[in-house]
């Protein structure tokens, strides 16, 4: 039996991610700005349970499709914080934050897709 899914560095920072996208989705004028908080939210927590999903597969084809679903999530939290910076939803602190944790999601992530590569 491999390590669970939640010993994953790719996974780990999956919920850091999603975490703060949580964080912010709390705060004013973006709590109520349902269409965006919620399309925010689907795109990180698609992030953290594609990880999941692609971690638990037996099938490397499978893997590789869940794994490149959360990278492309993690490009859609990216693109969406230009919004939230243009609309003045978050600062540019904040977005600076965010657009960091999407790298190191990503990057993460496709160490996972490079892994399958020597399979």
């Amino acid at each position: 039996m491999s390590e669970p899914f939640e010993n994953s560095e790719a996974w780990k920072s999956a919920r850091l991610l999603t975490n703060e996208v949580y964080a912010l989705c709390l705060h004013q004028p973006l709590a109520k700005d349902f269409g965006l908080r919620d399309q925010l939210q689907r795109a990180a927590v698609s992030v953290m349970n594609n990880v999941a999903e692609g971690w638990e597969s037996l099938h490397v084809a499978e893997k590789r499709q869940a794994y490149n679903i959360a990278r492309r999530s993690c490009g859609e939290v990216r693109s969406m914080s230009y919004v939230l910076l243009d609309n003045k939803f978050i600062s540019a602190t904040e977005q600076t934050n965010l657009l960091q944790l999407c790298v190191q999601s990503g990057k993460l992530i496709s160490g996972l897709i490079r892994s399958l590569d020597n399979r």
